[in-house]
């Protein structure tokens, strides 16, 4: 059997982690997690109302340590610390489930804020003589 010194040791890299709380943050916004299910609701607000990008997730690992970064889009209105807290709780869960490692901090951003009634319908861009008249 080799010893324990000279075993070697796993390396996740800061790119795997970031996935990961993009992941369980999307989780959250969508309701999957069990703990996010009471603050994310059909109706308000949440990614459920509209359509929006992949929460963008960075991390920064030292040792057994990984500090996450997640920016977000919301639905609009909605209850934006409730979302935020439901993304960090997620975030913290499946990161230390999955790598093993300690979560002390994650920062949640929101970058942008949808409202319905203000997203339209997918436009095709009008080109050359079709758009002068």
């Amino acid at each position: 059997m080799v010893e324990p010194g000279e075993r070697g040791a796993t390396r996740i890299a800061d790119r795997v982690v970031a996935k990961i709380a993009s992941q369980a943050a999307r989780e959250a916004l969508r309701g999957d997690a069990a703990e996010a299910v009471d603050a994310v609701v059909v109706g308000d607000g949440g990614l459920t109302d509209v359509t929006v990008a992949r929460p963008n997730a960075v991390a920064a690992v030292r040792g057994g340590v990984a500090r996450v970064r997640v920016a977000v889009e919301l639905g609009y209105p909605s209850d934006i610390g409730a979302h935020c807290g439901a993304v960090r709780r997620q975030v913290i869960e499946r990161v230390s489930e999955l790598t093993g490692m300690e979560v002390p901090e994650v920062a949640v951003t929101v970058e942008r804020l949808h409202v319905p009634q203000w997203e339209r319908p997918e436009r095709k861009a009008r080109r050359g003589r079709d758009r002068v008249r």
